[in-house]
């Protein structure tokens, strides 16, 4: 291996990572935190790093990827043919390198290979497989490899044939194509999500995929989703070409693309790009780009396959679009934790199909940088065709009455005078839950499913309760009562009911929970329970000063700060002590008296259990000083297997990692626990 600078070691560290990260929160959580460009950006910096240096290739790198795990809820479906992701193109010079790539590898001297172009559509692809004309599963893509098994829902949509129409049905084939959900149906969707105070989603593709990913499959029903197929698989294909599957799938019922295309060469490629693009605004549903393959099937055969991807398909992929527009105004949004957010009120413009009236400035550093004034015309683009964001300011045509934008000397909702901390671009109201704004965001964060999980108490519903005073604190939630809320609009005596048995079972709770729902900068769910674990009690945490914080695995100065600074405030030590009046209570334990009998070992949970919840399982193999882990290798202790477990079964057997079934799982839980647990029994895990 030739001599590596440690920068670009660190770097292509961080780029997996980030890249990973990314692929979960899209693929997993449908919570994109990465825009497409910037996603794209960091893989290509990856894959050119790894050309560089193949050394450094490894296959868990994302280069080596299809896509992300399947989520946890369905069961794990293998696919009996990959599916694959593409390559991309960024621009036309890469497009017509592919093209020539392809007549190269073919040896063809004549650019005038068909190829068969239709639209990247912006949804979640699946795989439908039928026997004897009947559909008899659907799965998601996964990672390529494993799926999740999705058939009920599936069975929902209109757009999928149940059973396949025509004459010439074979015995069994496999349908692949995409879920998606069009623009007017999406607007339909947030329209009554509005209307009756549930989650407006952010994008037509987070929506399809969410709403294709219900465990109720009469909510999906619901759902304006629709399916166009693009692939065919099969064992005895009678067909020489691409498009004429595409027409096989048209004649056994299903919807393809009306943008569908045979074109011929790198010019037919171009000009179907250019063609497509220009009425990209009009279509009714999004798309990222354009697909295309070689069209004949035997020269797709000859062409093969790279790791990730065919040899023989490309995706070009659209830039984001951008419009331009007048910001009006800039007002200043105050969020959980106190920063206070400047925010872009446009003169609304059609951005990708999307009508945008608002965009985030991020800081006074962003403003800086951009030299933005109200009053400015400015470009707006949806990074990925998602997120609104001013890109640029046109000074040139900067009206005469142009105004900078000042930010506020006090909070716009408490006044408490602001405070902008060294070395932070975020200015910030102190007030804390004295302020009604992020009083708001505090009682949201302490109420949802991480943390305290209670059922019912919706966005609005806590809206009404702080404006109407009746909540100042997390702990006034638990003094409402069944008489008092029925007097609230829309609120019926059952709901009312329902709520008050919610807060009630939900004072019975962990210690990580407890800590995770305070919303303590910085600390999520993963540093609430090293937390947790590491303190043992409420009492310790409290007391632990910088330097004992400091000592908590994960945690450094700053985190160390924040946790301190909240305890030391007398505000929420008097919240705290509310929160245990009411009758919020978890089982404690001293760190000397905890049996560390896991310590070093990874542990992985996968498939159902059926006497404890996964996330209890994982609390009590982390008490013991286990890792818990998403993935099995060859340094996993053990692996607990319940109903449904998939492909991380299938790899623990390959490895030959110890699996354990749920009984003998709660067996030597217990004997740890209590310290029974003989040193033969140990030392076997510990192997």
């Amino acid at each position: 291996m030739r001599q590596i600078d440690p920068k670009l070691l660190d770097e292509v560290t961080r780029l997996r990572t980030e890249l990973d990260d990314a692929n979960y929160r899209y693929y997993v959580l449908d919570d994109p935190q990465l825009t497409d460009a910037d996603y794209d950006r960091r893989l290509r910096r990856l894959q050119e790093l790894e050309a560089a240096y193949p050394d450094l290739v490894t296959p868990d790198s994302p280069t080596q990827r299809v896509g992300a795990a399947p989520a946890e809820g369905f069961s794990a479906v293998e696919h009996a043919v990959p599916m694959l992701s593409l390559d991309n193109a960024f621009d036309e010079a890469e497009l017509v390198a592919f093209a020539r790539r392809v007549n190269e590898r073919l040896e063809r001297t004549i650019d005038d290979l068909a190829f068969c172009c239709e639209p990247k559509l912006d949804g979640l692809a699946v795989s439908l497989v039928y026997e004897q004309g009947r559909l008899i599963s659907g799965a998601t893509r996964g990672d390529g490899r494993t799926g999740e098994g999705i058939t009920t829902n599936l069975r929902t949509l209109r757009s999928i044939p149940l059973k396949l129409r025509g004459s010439d049905i074979p015995e069994r084939v496999e349908v692949r194509g995409e879920v998606y959900m069009q623009q007017s149906g999406f607007e339909a969707l947030n329209q009554r999500a509005r209307e009756d105070g549930s989650k407006v989603f952010a994008n037509p593709r987070n929506a399809a995929a969410g709403s294709l990913r219900q465990l109720d499959p009469r909510i999906t029903a619901k759902r304006p989703l629709e399916f166009c197929a693009y692939q065919t698989i099969r064992g005895d294909d009678p067909d020489r070409t691409h498009s004429a599957q595409i027409a096989r799938l048209r004649d056994y019922g299903f919807r393809i693309s009306p943008e569908l295309a045979v074109v011929k060469g790198s010019a037919g490629l171009l000009d179907y790009c250019r063609r497509l693009g220009e009425k990209r605004e009009r279509l009714d549903y999004d798309i990222d780009g354009a697909v295309f393959k070689v069209d004949d099937l035997r020269l797709q055969r000859e062409l093969g396959f790279v790791a990730r991807a065919p040899r023989w398909a490309i995706a070009y992929k659209y830039p984001a679009q951008e419009q331009t527009t007048r910001l009006n105004d800039v007002e200043f949004q105050v969020g959980r934790t106190g920063t206070i957010t400047p925010v872009a009120r446009l003169e609304p413009v059609n951005v990708a199909g999307v009508m945008v009236a608002n965009a985030t400035l991020h800081n006074q550093d962003e403003i800086a940088r951009l030299g933005v004034m109200i009053g400015d015309s400015v470009v707006i683009r949806r990074a990925g065709d998602v997120i609104p964001q001013v890109v640029r300011v046109l000074e040139q045509q900067r009206p005469d009455d142009a105004r900078p934008i000042e930010f506020p000397a006090r909070c716009p909702v408490c006044e408490s005078e602001v405070e902008r901390i060294e070395g932070e671009a975020a200015i910030r109201c102190p007030a804390g839950l004295y302020c009604a704004a992020q009083r708001k965001e505090a009682i949201k964060h302490f109420a949802s499913r991480r943390a305290l999980d209670v059922d019912g108490l919706g966005v609005k519903l806590i809206d009404q309760l702080v404006e109407q005073e009746w909540i100042k604190t997390p702990a006034d939630l638990f003094q409402l009562s069944a008489e008092a809320l029925t007097k609230l609009p829309r609120m019926g005596e059952k709901s009312a009911h329902n709520l008050v048995a919610a807060l009630e079972k939900a004072k019975r709770t962990s210690l990580a929970r407890f800590i995770y729902a305070l919303g303590i900068r910085e600390v999520g769910e993963a540093t609430a329970g090293n937390l947790a674990r590491h303190f043992g009690t409420l009492q310790a945490l409290i007391d632990a000063e910088p330097a004992d914080l400091e000592a908590v695995t994960d945690i450094g100065p700053i985190v160390a700060a924040h946790v301190h600074a909240f305890f030391d405030e007398a505000h929420n030590r008097e919240t705290v002590r509310q929160l245990i009046d009411a009758g919020l209570t978890w089982d404690e334990q001293e760190v000397s008296a905890r049996p560390q009998s896991l310590a070093g070992q990874t542990w992985v949970l996968t498939g159902t259990l059926e006497s404890m919840t996964r996330d209890e399982g994982k609390a009590r193999l982390q008490a013991l000083g286990a890792k818990v882990s998403g993935s099995v290798s060859k340094k996993t202790a053990a692996v607990v297997a319940g109903p449904g477990a998939g492909s991380k079964l299938a790899k623990a057997e390959e490895l030959g990692v110890e699996v354990l079934d749920e009984e003998t799982f709660l067996s030597r839980l217990a004997s740890w626990e209590t310290g029974d647990a003989s040193d033969d029994d140990t030392d076997k895990e510990a192997s």
